[in-house]
């Protein structure tokens, strides 16, 4: 009985497709822990995303003949937390103990302005998807 339970588990689980996520990103992880370059894992799959995201909107707008404007926000997302992690983990060594600090050294004054184009950005990708045409459509 408990073998038979196990054995639907591990059905289920290569059933969902599931496991080539996992596998991925396993051995990313223990590429990025054995070599040291877990930002840099980071910031080139974050690039992968963008490129994804843009030829997305590419494709959408020769399928469609439109833009759907919510890949491009996305696309800016990403590059924005690329900057900022960029910023913060690679090129900042200084501590941030008050808000004068944020203005006194350009790379915390550059982390400040990311984290408010990211603000704005979210705020951004809300009103599309709140005025989304194919919200609109779906309601009707």
């Amino acid at each position: 009985m408990l073998f038979q339970n196990l054995i639907k588990k591990i059905q289920y689980f290569f059933s969902m497709k599931f496991y080539i996520e996992v596998v991925v990103a396993v051995v990313l992880f223990i590429y990025a822990m054995t070599s040291g370059s877990m930002v840099d894992i980071i910031v080139s799959l974050l690039y992968f995303i963008i490129l994804l995201e843009i030829v997305r909107a590419v494709i959408g707008f020769i399928r469609e003949q439109r833009i759907k404007i919510r890949f491009l926000i996305d696309a800016f997302i990403i590059l924005a937390l690329r900057e900022f992690i960029v910023n913060v983990v690679k090129i900042n060594n200084e501590n941030i103990n008050g808000i004068d600090a944020l203005f006194s050294n350009s790379t915390n004054f550059h982390i400040l302005v990311f984290s408010g184009v990211l603000i704005f950005l979210f705020i951004l990708r809300w009103l599309a998807h709140l005025t989304s045409p194919d919200k609109q459509c779906k309601n009707e």
